[in-house]
């Protein structure tokens, strides 16, 4: 079991049911998955780019990433309808704290000039996105086999209905946030 999930059964929990004042346990906001996207641009031109960022992204997860294709035609960007434009992996339950501790404990340390994530990135409805400029932030990517340096989206999906309830379940897991 991940120290996370526990961190926030024993702790997290107690902690937001006390500051937000929630009449039930039920009501406490949780994670409920996070959703990683590398858009992969060239992959209109040559298929090897999005067989490389789904290599890479399924290293980093440990989970087969499913390639996202274009819903419509765009002339502008030289695409077409059903063309694969990318490559997403949806973690869930003991992967999803797994990524999560090794993003905050190893990744996002590694980021050079790195002081912290914008507390700013919510949606408004409890959800907090998190753009990463390139993959070698993750032990687990080899320098020497990486195709193309590409960043990714990282988005964490909360049952929390306001942003300052997901800014505080966040705190809680240890996100870096800036002050």
């Amino acid at each position: 079991m991940s120290t996370l999930k526990d961190k926030y059964e024993n702790e997290i929990k107690k902690d937001l049911k006390a500051k937000f004042n929630y009449k039930s346990i039920m009501q406490v906001p949780k994670l409920e998955k996070i959703v990683i996207n590398i858009g992969v641009g060239e992959a209109s031109h040559d298929s090897k780019y999005i067989e490389a960022a789904a290599r890479d992204l399924e290293t980093i997860t440990g989970q087969k990433p499913i390639i996202t294709k274009a819903k419509k035609s765009i002339a502008g960007f030289k695409l077409r309808e059903g063309q694969a434009i990318g490559t997403k992996v949806t973690l869930r339950g003991e992967n999803m704290y797994n990524f999560m501790e090794k993003l905050i404990r190893v990744a996002l340390p590694r980021v050079r000039d790195f002081r912290g994530i914008s507390p700013k990135a919510f949606d408004g409805f409890g959800n907090y996105t998190l753009g990463i400029k390139e993959q070698l932030i993750f032990p687990e990517i080899d320098y020497d086999n990486v195709l193309k340096i590409r960043g990714m989206d990282i988005v964490f999906v909360t049952s929390a209905k306001t942003n300052e309830e997901a800014l505080e379940l966040l705190k809680g897991f240890g996100m870096p946030f800036r002050k």
